[in-house]
């Protein structure tokens, strides 16, 4: 599995890279490779980011490797490296674009408000996204945000600053 979708993808080497700083593994064998199986072997939430990657849904692999989560990302949702998140449980990610090291927890909604593809939100670099959080809308979020738990967002915010509420508004800029 490694040599065929691994190797030489850039996107799933920087999924390895920022699962395994933030889940702070170690392991004597640094190899891409060896991460790649300890965070397949170890994190069944990996698993189905992996998957989602190479264009798996429901095969034998992804049975074998994953649990049900209960998680989806659209195909047409563009995702740069560095996704992570701690539990993927009851989450549905359609977004036109995510930046670099997006991180998320459980309970996440990312879509529009009315089954209209052309109203999705971007979403920039280095955004944290707590549990239970619902992001609708032709909307922005800019790069290094921290959306707090709980949080609704149906406007746009800028850069540099944490977000919470219902509806959201910023709390505190970096």
């Amino acid at each position: 599995m490694y040599n065929k979708y691994v190797e030489h993808n850039r996107l799933i080497h920087e999924d390895i890279e920022t699962s395994f700083l933030k889940r702070r593994c170690t392991a004597k064998d640094t190899s891409i490779k060896t991460k790649f199986n300890h965070l397949m072997l170890y994190y069944p939430e990996f698993a189905v980011i992996f998957f989602w990657r190479i264009g798996v849904s429901k095969t034998k692999w992804l049975k074998m490797f994953s649990k049900d989560y209960n998680f989806k990302i659209f195909k047409s949702t563009n995702i740069k490296g560095g996704l992570f998140c701690f539990h993927p449980y009851a989450s549905v990610i359609n977004a036109k674009s995510i930046g670099r090291n997006f991180e998320f927890r459980n309970g996440l909604t990312i879509g529009n408000k009315s089954n209209d593809n052309s109203y999705l939100p971007v979403i920039g670099n280095n955004v944290t996204v707590g549990a239970q959080v619902v992001i609708i809308g032709d909307i922005e979020i800019g790069d290094n945000v921290v959306i707090g738990a709980g949080s609704v967002v149906v406007k746009s915010f800028p850069s540099n600053c944490v977000i919470a509420g219902n509806p959201a508004k910023i709390i505190k800029t970096l």
